[in-house]
Protein backbone atom coordinates (compact mmCIF):
# COMPACT_ATOMS: atom_id res chain seq x y z
CA UNK A 1 0.00 0.00 0.00
CA UNK A 2 2.81 2.41 0.82
CA UNK A 3 4.34 2.45 -2.69
CA UNK A 4 1.03 3.53 -4.33
CA UNK A 5 0.52 6.24 -1.70
CA UNK A 6 4.05 7.47 -2.38
CA UNK A 7 3.41 7.41 -6.12
CA UNK A 8 0.19 9.43 -5.69
CA UNK A 9 1.93 11.88 -3.37
CA UNK A 10 4.82 12.26 -5.82
CA UNK A 11 2.41 12.75 -8.74
CA UNK A 12 0.47 15.32 -6.75
CA UNK A 13 3.66 17.25 -6.01
CA UNK A 14 4.58 17.16 -9.70
CA UNK A 15 1.18 18.58 -10.65
CA UNK A 16 1.53 21.27 -8.00
CA UNK A 17 5.00 22.12 -9.32
CA UNK A 18 3.51 22.50 -12.82
CA UNK A 19 1.07 25.04 -11.35
CA UNK A 20 4.08 26.98 -10.04
CA UNK A 21 6.02 27.42 -13.27
CA UNK A 22 3.30 27.24 -15.95
CA UNK A 23 1.46 30.47 -14.99
CA UNK A 24 4.72 32.42 -15.03
CA UNK A 25 5.63 30.82 -18.36
CA UNK A 26 2.24 32.00 -19.73
CA UNK A 27 3.03 35.56 -18.59
CA UNK A 28 6.22 35.35 -20.64
CA UNK A 29 4.35 34.02 -23.69
CA UNK A 30 1.73 36.79 -23.51
CA UNK A 31 4.42 39.48 -23.11
CA UNK A 32 6.25 38.04 -26.12
CA UNK A 33 3.09 37.99 -28.27
CA UNK A 34 2.14 41.56 -27.33
CA UNK A 35 5.71 42.64 -28.02
CA UNK A 36 5.55 41.25 -31.55
CA UNK A 37 2.17 42.91 -32.11
CA UNK A 38 3.45 46.34 -31.06
CA UNK A 39 6.80 45.95 -32.78
CA UNK A 40 5.37 45.00 -36.17
CA UNK A 41 2.03 46.82 -36.36
CA UNK A 42 2.18 49.59 -38.99
CA UNK A 43 0.38 52.12 -36.74
CA UNK A 44 0.75 50.71 -33.22
CA UNK A 45 -0.70 53.78 -31.47
CA UNK A 46 -4.06 52.78 -32.96
CA UNK A 47 -4.06 49.54 -30.94
CA UNK A 48 -5.00 51.53 -27.85
CA UNK A 49 -6.36 54.58 -29.65
CA UNK A 50 -9.25 55.39 -27.32
CA UNK A 51 -7.25 55.66 -24.06
CA UNK A 52 -4.43 57.48 -25.86
CA UNK A 53 -6.81 60.06 -27.28
CA UNK A 54 -8.45 60.45 -23.87
CA UNK A 55 -5.03 61.11 -22.33
CA UNK A 56 -4.07 63.56 -25.10
CA UNK A 57 -7.56 65.12 -25.04
CA UNK A 58 -7.57 65.21 -28.83
CA UNK A 59 -7.82 62.78 -31.73
CA UNK A 60 -4.82 61.45 -33.60
CA UNK A 61 -6.31 62.87 -36.79
CA UNK A 62 -6.39 66.34 -35.23
CA UNK A 63 -2.94 65.91 -33.70
CA UNK A 64 -1.39 64.80 -37.01
CA UNK A 65 -3.07 67.63 -38.94
CA UNK A 66 -0.75 70.31 -37.51
CA UNK A 67 2.28 71.06 -39.68
CA UNK A 68 4.57 70.95 -36.64
CA UNK A 69 3.43 67.36 -35.98
CA UNK A 70 3.89 65.98 -39.50
CA UNK A 71 6.70 63.69 -38.32
CA UNK A 72 4.90 62.64 -35.13
CA UNK A 73 3.76 59.31 -36.68
CA UNK A 74 7.40 58.43 -37.37
CA UNK A 75 8.33 59.26 -33.80
CA UNK A 76 5.42 57.19 -32.46
CA UNK A 77 6.46 54.24 -34.61
CA UNK A 78 9.94 54.34 -33.07
CA UNK A 79 8.55 54.65 -29.53
CA UNK A 80 6.09 51.78 -30.00
CA UNK A 81 8.66 49.59 -31.75
CA UNK A 82 10.98 50.18 -28.80
CA UNK A 83 8.12 49.28 -26.46
CA UNK A 84 7.46 46.15 -28.53
CA UNK A 85 11.15 45.24 -28.39
CA UNK A 86 11.11 45.77 -24.63
CA UNK A 87 8.12 43.42 -24.30
CA UNK A 88 9.77 40.84 -26.55
CA UNK A 89 12.89 41.03 -24.38
CA UNK A 90 10.92 40.75 -21.13
CA UNK A 91 8.92 37.83 -22.53
CA UNK A 92 12.07 36.02 -23.65
CA UNK A 93 13.77 36.66 -20.32
CA UNK A 94 10.81 35.29 -18.37
CA UNK A 95 10.56 32.27 -20.67
CA UNK A 96 14.30 31.61 -20.42
CA UNK A 97 14.34 31.99 -16.64
CA UNK A 98 11.40 29.62 -16.21
CA UNK A 99 12.85 27.10 -18.67
CA UNK A 100 16.23 27.06 -16.95
CA UNK A 101 15.00 27.05 -13.34
CA UNK A 102 11.50 25.56 -13.68
CA UNK A 103 11.09 27.68 -10.53
CA UNK A 104 12.30 24.64 -8.61
CA UNK A 105 13.83 26.53 -5.68
CA UNK A 106 12.43 29.08 -3.28
CA UNK A 107 15.16 31.50 -4.39
CA UNK A 108 14.11 31.22 -8.05
CA UNK A 109 10.48 31.68 -7.07
CA UNK A 110 11.13 34.67 -4.83
CA UNK A 111 13.25 36.34 -7.52
CA UNK A 112 10.63 36.12 -10.24
CA UNK A 113 7.70 36.78 -7.89
CA UNK A 114 9.21 39.97 -6.49
CA UNK A 115 10.16 41.20 -9.98
CA UNK A 116 6.73 40.49 -11.43
CA UNK A 117 4.96 41.90 -8.36
CA UNK A 118 6.83 45.21 -8.61
CA UNK A 119 6.20 45.32 -12.35
CA UNK A 120 2.47 44.65 -11.91
CA UNK A 121 2.11 47.27 -9.16
CA UNK A 122 3.81 49.80 -11.43
CA UNK A 123 1.59 48.81 -14.34
CA UNK A 124 -1.55 49.15 -12.18
CA UNK A 125 -0.44 52.63 -11.17
CA UNK A 126 0.35 53.78 -14.70
CA UNK A 127 -2.74 52.31 -16.29
CA UNK A 128 -5.24 53.47 -13.68
CA UNK A 129 -3.61 56.88 -13.31
CA UNK A 130 -3.16 57.68 -17.00
CA UNK A 131 -5.07 55.14 -19.13
CA UNK A 132 -8.13 53.99 -17.13
CA UNK A 133 -9.98 52.96 -20.31
CA UNK A 134 -7.10 50.84 -21.62
CA UNK A 135 -8.02 47.57 -23.32
CA UNK A 136 -5.01 46.08 -21.48
CA UNK A 137 -6.75 46.10 -18.10
CA UNK A 138 -8.04 42.50 -18.56
CA UNK A 139 -4.48 41.42 -19.42
CA UNK A 140 -3.27 43.07 -16.22
CA UNK A 141 -5.93 41.17 -14.25
CA UNK A 142 -4.94 37.93 -16.00
CA UNK A 143 -1.26 38.48 -15.14
CA UNK A 144 -2.22 39.15 -11.52
CA UNK A 145 -4.29 35.96 -11.43
CA UNK A 146 -1.46 33.92 -12.96
CA UNK A 147 1.08 35.34 -10.51
CA UNK A 148 -1.28 34.68 -7.60
CA UNK A 149 -1.90 31.13 -8.81
CA UNK A 150 1.81 30.43 -9.00
CA UNK A 151 2.43 31.90 -5.54
CA UNK A 152 -0.48 29.90 -4.08
CA UNK A 153 0.90 26.60 -5.38
CA UNK A 154 4.46 27.48 -4.36
CA UNK A 155 3.15 27.74 -0.80
CA UNK A 156 1.29 24.40 -1.10
CA UNK A 157 4.20 22.35 -2.39
CA UNK A 158 6.23 20.33 0.10
CA UNK A 159 9.98 20.29 -0.23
Amino acid sequence: MAPSVYKYSHMNQKIIHNFIWTPIFLIGVVALVFGFIWAFHPEPWLLDQSPNEALLQTTFKNLFSYEANKFLPSYLIVVYKFFGLWLITIGLLVLSYVKVTKLGTKQAQLSIYSTLFLTLVSMYYLIFKYLPTSPLIPVLYAFTFLLGLSIYFSIRITE
